[in-house]
């Protein structure tokens, strides 16, 4: 017999402790080692967060994704991206075929390595693309020197 309350159906009212369903996220990258390594270092205890750096245009990944999704069942889907490197007409399809898909994109307006920089100093100006870098070069110099 049930410990506690038994209602009218004969159950026990006593509460049952139930598990979470982790959420899964595909995140589809442009690059190969920055924006996967990127989205990698976030801990999200109650998402699952796969990460495919491919190294294709924005419509490419946006395709590649899709494949991917046919694999296995998502909650959400990102694909990632530069803007500034690619034609616009294959950047305005690939948003336009993502749509479609229930894809969702982020691109950064610059290379993906200033949102690296951002993370570190503000910044409320430009700095040449070359320049990248040698900056977070230096930005992480010295985030080790300050934490050893």
């Amino acid at each position: 017999m049930p410990k506690g309350k038994v209602n009218s159906r004969g159950y026990s009212d006593r509460k049952v402790d139930t598990r979470e369903v982790k959420q899964t996220f595909l995140i589809v990258c442009e690059g190969e080692k920055t924006e996967p390594n990127y989205f990698r270092s976030f801990r999200v205890p109650t998402v699952v967060i796969e990460v495919q750096g491919l190294r294709k245009d924005p419509s490419g990944l946006v395709e590649s994704a899709k494949e991917l999704c046919k694999q296995e069942d998502y909650n959400q889907v990102w694909c990632v991206f530069d803007r500034d490197s690619w034609p616009k007409e294959n950047f305005d399809n690939a948003i336009k075929n993502a749509k479609k898909q229930d894809i969702r994109i982020a691109y950064s307006n610059e290379a993906f390595e200033l949102w690296y920089i951002l993370h570190f100093e503000f910044l409320n100006t430009g700095i040449p693309r070359n320049d990248y870098e040698q900056k977070l070069t230096c930005l992480l110099e010295q985030q080790s020197s300050t934490s050893s």
